[in-house]
């Protein structure tokens, strides 16, 4: 996946499991962080949050866990935009533990522009944010290396 380098951060202590590795949910913490990165990157910073009162919210999202990550480890999480329209996002994220190549975990992502009010509802991008969105997916943009999302079942035995 070509996707751009957000977020970085070091392994907290307190993230470590009985297992001796990243408990599951800091791996939604640290791809939640990354991703306001990537709101940041769009334009869709504080200050635009503050003049517009719109913002994203996480509708779904996926995560394969596909190595351990200990304490010793920093990470790095990348991004690409796989898709998006008026109102959408559709995101990858790729986290990698610094000096490794391959990703430790994948994520896909669909984030919903809303504008916060009494009442939040979806709204367009305007035309500037939309633009930077489309900038940034032909440039970081392409399919997500590692397991795509996909339904998850059990499949009975009979």
């Amino acid at each position: 996946m070509r996707a751009a380098p957000l977020y970085e951060t070091p392994i907290a202590a307190d993230w470590i499991d009985y297992n001796g590795h990243l408990r599951d949910a800091y791996y939604g913490l640290i791809l939640s962080l990354a991703t306001d990165a990537l709101m940041d990157r769009l334009g869709l910073d504080a200050p635009y949050r503050e003049r517009t009162r719109c913002t994203l919210y996480t509708v779904e999202m996926h995560i394969h866990y596909l190595r351990e990550v200990r304490q010793s480890d920093v990470v790095v999480v990348s991004a690409a935009i796989l898709g998006n329209d008026a109102k959408r996002i559709h995101a990858a994220l790729r986290l990698v533990c610094a000096g490794q190549t391959d990703p430790a975990a994948t994520a896909e992502i669909m984030l919903l522009h809303i504008e916060q009010g009494d009442t939040p509802a979806t709204a367009p991008f305007p035309a500037p944010i939309l633009r930077a969105i489309e900038q940034f997916r032909t440039q970081w943009g392409g399919p997500i290396a590692g397991p795509g999302s996909r339904r998850m079942e059990l499949r009975s035995r009979t």
